[in-house]
Protein backbone atom coordinates (compact mmCIF):
# COMPACT_ATOMS: atom_id res chain seq x y z
CA UNK A 1 0.00 0.00 0.00
CA UNK A 2 1.21 3.52 -0.76
CA UNK A 3 0.18 6.83 0.78
CA UNK A 4 -2.13 9.07 -1.22
CA UNK A 5 -0.65 12.48 -0.43
CA UNK A 6 -2.66 14.01 -3.26
CA UNK A 7 -5.87 13.66 -1.24
CA UNK A 8 -4.84 16.80 0.65
CA UNK A 9 -4.09 18.75 -2.53
CA UNK A 10 -7.41 18.11 -4.25
CA UNK A 11 -8.80 21.66 -4.10
CA UNK A 12 -7.88 25.14 -2.79
CA UNK A 13 -9.82 24.74 0.44
CA UNK A 14 -8.00 21.65 1.68
CA UNK A 15 -4.64 22.95 0.42
CA UNK A 16 -5.06 26.06 2.55
CA UNK A 17 -6.23 24.03 5.55
CA UNK A 18 -3.03 21.96 5.61
CA UNK A 19 -0.67 24.75 4.53
CA UNK A 20 2.33 25.02 6.86
CA UNK A 21 3.73 28.45 6.02
CA UNK A 22 1.75 31.67 5.54
CA UNK A 23 2.88 35.13 4.51
CA UNK A 24 1.32 38.14 6.24
CA UNK A 25 1.90 41.89 5.83
CA UNK A 26 3.28 41.99 9.38
CA UNK A 27 6.20 39.83 8.16
CA UNK A 28 7.56 42.62 5.95
CA UNK A 29 9.89 45.53 6.61
CA UNK A 30 10.22 48.04 3.78
CA UNK A 31 13.55 49.81 3.14
CA UNK A 32 13.37 53.50 2.26
CA UNK A 33 16.12 55.87 1.12
CA UNK A 34 16.04 59.46 2.36
CA UNK A 35 18.16 62.24 0.84
CA UNK A 36 18.94 65.86 1.57
CA UNK A 37 17.14 68.49 -0.49
CA UNK A 38 13.54 69.41 -1.23
CA UNK A 39 10.75 68.16 -3.47
CA UNK A 40 12.67 65.00 -4.38
CA UNK A 41 11.02 61.75 -5.33
CA UNK A 42 13.39 60.15 -7.80
CA UNK A 43 13.24 56.54 -8.91
CA UNK A 44 16.39 54.55 -8.19
CA UNK A 45 17.53 53.20 -11.55
CA UNK A 46 18.97 50.01 -10.06
CA UNK A 47 15.84 49.36 -7.95
CA UNK A 48 12.72 49.92 -10.10
CA UNK A 49 9.69 51.22 -8.17
CA UNK A 50 11.90 52.33 -5.26
CA UNK A 51 12.77 55.98 -4.75
CA UNK A 52 15.02 58.54 -3.16
CA UNK A 53 12.81 60.79 -1.00
CA UNK A 54 13.61 64.15 0.51
CA UNK A 55 12.18 64.58 3.99
CA UNK A 56 9.39 66.88 2.77
CA UNK A 57 8.20 64.14 0.39
CA UNK A 58 7.91 61.42 3.04
CA UNK A 59 4.24 62.10 3.73
CA UNK A 60 3.17 60.62 0.40
CA UNK A 61 5.59 57.72 0.75
CA UNK A 62 4.39 56.81 4.25
CA UNK A 63 0.75 57.07 3.16
CA UNK A 64 1.43 54.55 0.37
CA UNK A 65 3.33 52.24 2.70
CA UNK A 66 0.56 52.34 5.30
CA UNK A 67 -2.15 51.83 2.69
CA UNK A 68 -0.36 48.71 1.44
CA UNK A 69 -0.46 47.27 4.96
CA UNK A 70 3.25 47.49 5.82
CA UNK A 71 3.79 48.51 9.44
CA UNK A 72 7.56 48.91 9.60
CA UNK A 73 10.28 50.69 7.61
CA UNK A 74 14.06 50.46 7.59
CA UNK A 75 15.62 53.88 6.96
CA UNK A 76 18.80 54.47 4.98
CA UNK A 77 20.14 58.01 4.74
CA UNK A 78 22.20 59.76 2.08
CA UNK A 79 23.87 62.73 3.77
CA UNK A 80 24.70 66.16 2.40
CA UNK A 81 28.40 65.69 3.07
CA UNK A 82 30.88 62.93 3.93
CA UNK A 83 34.11 62.86 5.87
CA UNK A 84 36.66 60.38 7.23
CA UNK A 85 34.74 59.84 10.49
CA UNK A 86 31.13 59.82 9.23
CA UNK A 87 30.31 62.89 11.32
CA UNK A 88 27.03 63.47 9.48
CA UNK A 89 25.78 60.06 10.62
CA UNK A 90 25.35 61.09 14.27
CA UNK A 91 24.42 64.76 13.94
CA UNK A 92 21.25 65.78 15.77
CA UNK A 93 19.93 67.20 12.51
CA UNK A 94 21.31 64.48 10.24
CA UNK A 95 19.29 63.04 7.40
CA UNK A 96 18.14 59.88 9.21
CA UNK A 97 17.38 61.83 12.39
CA UNK A 98 15.20 64.28 10.43
CA UNK A 99 13.46 61.41 8.66
CA UNK A 100 12.64 59.67 11.94
CA UNK A 101 11.05 62.80 13.37
CA UNK A 102 9.08 63.47 10.19
CA UNK A 103 7.72 59.92 9.95
CA UNK A 104 6.75 59.88 13.62
CA UNK A 105 4.86 63.15 13.07
CA UNK A 106 3.10 61.77 9.98
CA UNK A 107 2.35 58.32 11.37
CA UNK A 108 3.17 57.72 15.05
CA UNK A 109 2.31 54.02 14.70
CA UNK A 110 4.83 53.33 11.93
CA UNK A 111 7.57 51.18 13.46
CA UNK A 112 10.89 52.74 12.52
CA UNK A 113 14.09 50.71 12.30
CA UNK A 114 17.30 52.48 11.35
CA UNK A 115 20.35 51.10 9.61
CA UNK A 116 23.38 51.88 11.77
CA UNK A 117 26.52 51.98 9.69
CA UNK A 118 29.15 54.41 8.43
CA UNK A 119 29.61 53.49 4.77
CA UNK A 120 27.07 56.00 3.40
CA UNK A 121 28.70 58.75 5.46
CA UNK A 122 32.44 58.17 5.07
CA UNK A 123 34.45 59.75 2.29
CA UNK A 124 36.21 56.43 1.70
CA UNK A 125 33.04 54.30 1.69
CA UNK A 126 34.11 51.77 4.30
CA UNK A 127 32.02 50.82 7.34
CA UNK A 128 34.37 52.24 9.96
CA UNK A 129 37.41 54.31 10.80
CA UNK A 130 40.13 53.66 8.24
CA UNK A 131 43.81 53.44 9.22
CA UNK A 132 46.55 52.24 6.86
CA UNK A 133 43.93 51.01 4.37
CA UNK A 134 42.25 48.84 7.01
CA UNK A 135 39.21 49.40 9.22
CA UNK A 136 40.08 49.83 12.90
CA UNK A 137 37.53 47.62 14.64
CA UNK A 138 37.77 48.99 18.18
CA UNK A 139 37.89 52.68 17.29
CA UNK A 140 34.90 52.17 15.00
CA UNK A 141 32.80 50.87 17.91
CA UNK A 142 32.74 54.33 19.50
CA UNK A 143 31.28 55.85 16.34
CA UNK A 144 28.78 53.06 15.74
CA UNK A 145 27.47 53.50 19.29
CA UNK A 146 27.16 57.27 18.74
CA UNK A 147 25.12 56.72 15.58
CA UNK A 148 22.77 54.25 17.25
CA UNK A 149 22.27 56.55 20.23
CA UNK A 150 21.51 59.52 17.97
CA UNK A 151 18.83 57.48 16.19
CA UNK A 152 17.23 56.49 19.48
CA UNK A 153 17.29 60.11 20.64
CA UNK A 154 15.51 61.11 17.42
CA UNK A 155 12.74 58.58 18.12
CA UNK A 156 13.73 55.35 16.35
CA UNK A 157 11.89 52.29 17.63
CA UNK A 158 14.78 49.90 16.85
CA UNK A 159 18.37 50.17 15.66
CA UNK A 160 20.00 47.75 13.24
CA UNK A 161 23.82 47.80 13.07
CA UNK A 162 25.11 46.48 9.75
CA UNK A 163 28.84 47.21 9.99
CA UNK A 164 29.97 43.72 11.15
CA UNK A 165 32.53 45.04 13.64
CA UNK A 166 33.32 42.63 16.46
CA UNK A 167 31.76 43.83 19.73
CA UNK A 168 29.40 46.36 18.19
CA UNK A 169 26.24 44.96 19.79
CA UNK A 170 27.70 45.28 23.29
CA UNK A 171 28.91 48.82 22.57
CA UNK A 172 25.48 49.88 21.31
CA UNK A 173 23.61 48.16 24.14
CA UNK A 174 25.75 49.90 26.73
CA UNK A 175 25.34 53.29 25.06
CA UNK A 176 21.56 52.92 24.83
CA UNK A 177 21.17 51.65 28.39
CA UNK A 178 23.39 54.35 29.90
CA UNK A 179 21.37 57.09 28.20
CA UNK A 180 17.85 55.99 29.09
CA UNK A 181 17.02 53.81 26.09
CA UNK A 182 16.89 50.39 27.72
CA UNK A 183 13.70 49.55 25.83
CA UNK A 184 15.09 50.23 22.35
CA UNK A 185 15.83 46.82 20.80
CA UNK A 186 18.72 45.90 18.53
CA UNK A 187 18.31 43.99 15.29
CA UNK A 188 21.79 42.68 14.55
CA UNK A 189 23.05 42.05 11.04
CA UNK A 190 24.63 38.98 12.60
CA UNK A 191 25.58 36.98 9.52
CA UNK A 192 26.17 39.58 6.82
CA UNK A 193 28.07 38.02 3.97
CA UNK A 194 30.48 39.75 1.61
CA UNK A 195 28.09 39.21 -1.26
CA UNK A 196 27.90 40.15 -4.92
CA UNK A 197 24.17 40.70 -4.44
CA UNK A 198 24.62 44.19 -2.94
CA UNK A 199 25.44 45.97 -6.20
CA UNK A 200 22.14 47.82 -6.77
CA UNK A 201 22.02 48.94 -3.14
CA UNK A 202 25.48 50.48 -3.35
CA UNK A 203 24.24 52.66 -6.18
CA UNK A 204 21.06 53.51 -4.29
CA UNK A 205 22.91 54.41 -1.09
CA UNK A 206 26.10 55.76 -2.72
CA UNK A 207 28.03 53.47 -0.40
CA UNK A 208 30.55 51.59 -2.53
CA UNK A 209 34.08 51.61 -1.05
CA UNK A 210 36.45 53.92 -2.91
CA UNK A 211 39.23 51.34 -2.68
CA UNK A 212 39.56 47.72 -1.63
CA UNK A 213 36.62 45.63 -0.49
CA UNK A 214 34.83 44.52 2.70
CA UNK A 215 36.10 40.96 2.88
CA UNK A 216 38.02 41.60 6.08
CA UNK A 217 34.85 42.38 8.04
CA UNK A 218 31.91 40.90 6.14
CA UNK A 219 31.60 37.12 6.12
CA UNK A 220 33.06 34.65 3.62
CA UNK A 221 30.16 33.23 1.55
CA UNK A 222 31.61 29.74 1.99
CA UNK A 223 31.11 29.63 5.77
CA UNK A 224 28.11 28.56 7.82
CA UNK A 225 29.68 27.41 11.09
CA UNK A 226 31.32 30.80 11.42
CA UNK A 227 27.87 32.37 11.04
CA UNK A 228 26.69 30.45 14.08
CA UNK A 229 29.57 31.91 16.10
CA UNK A 230 28.74 35.43 14.94
CA UNK A 231 25.08 34.95 15.84
CA UNK A 232 25.88 33.47 19.23
CA UNK A 233 28.16 36.38 20.07
CA UNK A 234 25.51 38.92 19.08
CA UNK A 235 22.93 37.20 21.27
CA UNK A 236 25.36 37.13 24.18
CA UNK A 237 26.11 40.84 23.71
CA UNK A 238 22.43 41.79 23.83
CA UNK A 239 20.90 41.48 20.35
CA UNK A 240 17.12 41.12 20.45
CA UNK A 241 16.75 39.99 16.82
CA UNK A 242 19.32 38.30 14.60
CA UNK A 243 19.52 38.66 10.84
CA UNK A 244 21.00 36.80 7.90
CA UNK A 245 21.88 38.83 4.80
CA UNK A 246 21.41 38.13 1.89
CA UNK A 247 18.43 35.79 2.13
CA UNK A 248 18.00 33.56 -0.91
CA UNK A 249 21.60 32.28 -1.35
CA UNK A 250 21.78 31.69 2.42
CA UNK A 251 18.55 29.86 3.23
CA UNK A 252 20.67 27.08 4.72
CA UNK A 253 22.20 29.59 7.15
CA UNK A 254 18.74 30.86 8.13
CA UNK A 255 17.59 27.29 8.79
CA UNK A 256 20.72 26.40 10.75
CA UNK A 257 20.29 29.48 12.94
CA UNK A 258 16.58 28.87 13.41
CA UNK A 259 17.25 25.31 14.56
CA UNK A 260 19.97 26.39 16.98
CA UNK A 261 18.84 29.69 18.50
CA UNK A 262 15.49 30.49 20.06
CA UNK A 263 15.43 34.21 19.29
CA UNK A 264 13.44 36.16 16.68
CA UNK A 265 15.05 36.00 13.24
CA UNK A 266 15.06 38.36 10.29
CA UNK A 267 16.40 37.99 6.77
CA UNK A 268 17.23 40.66 4.19
CA UNK A 269 15.96 39.95 0.69
CA UNK A 270 18.60 42.23 -0.79
CA UNK A 271 18.81 44.54 -3.78
CA UNK A 272 20.47 42.10 -6.19
CA UNK A 273 17.81 39.47 -5.51
CA UNK A 274 15.11 42.09 -6.14
CA UNK A 275 16.75 43.48 -9.27
CA UNK A 276 17.05 40.05 -10.91
CA UNK A 277 13.35 39.36 -10.41
CA UNK A 278 12.43 42.79 -11.76
CA UNK A 279 14.64 42.37 -14.82
CA UNK A 280 13.18 38.95 -15.61
CA UNK A 281 9.64 40.27 -15.14
CA UNK A 282 10.26 43.27 -17.37
CA UNK A 283 11.62 40.92 -20.04
CA UNK A 284 8.42 38.88 -19.85
CA UNK A 285 10.26 35.77 -18.72
CA UNK A 286 8.45 35.14 -15.42
CA UNK A 287 5.19 35.71 -13.57
CA UNK A 288 6.40 38.36 -11.12
CA UNK A 289 3.62 37.92 -8.57
CA UNK A 290 4.00 34.14 -8.42
CA UNK A 291 7.80 34.31 -8.24
CA UNK A 292 7.87 36.96 -5.50
CA UNK A 293 5.35 35.21 -3.28
CA UNK A 294 7.17 31.92 -3.75
CA UNK A 295 10.58 33.31 -2.87
CA UNK A 296 9.25 35.22 0.15
CA UNK A 297 7.55 32.03 1.32
CA UNK A 298 10.86 30.19 0.99
CA UNK A 299 12.55 32.73 3.27
CA UNK A 300 9.85 32.42 5.89
CA UNK A 301 9.78 28.62 5.57
CA UNK A 302 13.54 28.55 6.19
CA UNK A 303 12.92 30.21 9.56
CA UNK A 304 12.83 34.00 9.22
CA UNK A 305 9.80 35.64 10.82
CA UNK A 306 10.71 39.13 9.58
CA UNK A 307 11.68 39.80 5.97
CA UNK A 308 13.26 43.06 4.85
CA UNK A 309 12.30 43.33 1.20
CA UNK A 310 11.86 45.86 -1.60
CA UNK A 311 8.91 43.70 -2.71
CA UNK A 312 6.97 44.53 0.47
CA UNK A 313 4.35 46.88 -0.99
CA UNK A 314 3.60 44.67 -3.98
CA UNK A 315 3.59 41.53 -1.84
CA UNK A 316 1.01 43.00 0.53
CA UNK A 317 -1.26 43.96 -2.36
CA UNK A 318 -0.91 40.55 -3.94
CA UNK A 319 -1.68 38.79 -0.66
CA UNK A 320 -4.97 40.70 -0.47
CA UNK A 321 -5.84 39.30 -3.89
CA UNK A 322 -5.18 35.69 -2.87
Amino acid sequence: MFRRHRRLRENPVIREMVRETFLHPSDFIYPIFVVEGENIKKEISSLPNNYHYSVDMLEGAIAEIKEAGVKSVLIFGLPGYKDECATSAFEENGIVQKAIKKIKKICPDMYIITDVCMCEYTSHGHCGILHDHGVDNDETLEYIAKIALSHAQAGADMVAPSDMMDGRILAIREALDENGFKNVPIMAYSAKYCSAFYGPFREAADSAPKSGDRKSYQMDPSNVREAMLEIEDDIDEGADIIMVKPALPYLDVIRAARDRYDVPMAAYNVSGEYAMVKAAAQAGLINEKAIVLELLTSIKRAGAKMIITYHALDACRWLREE
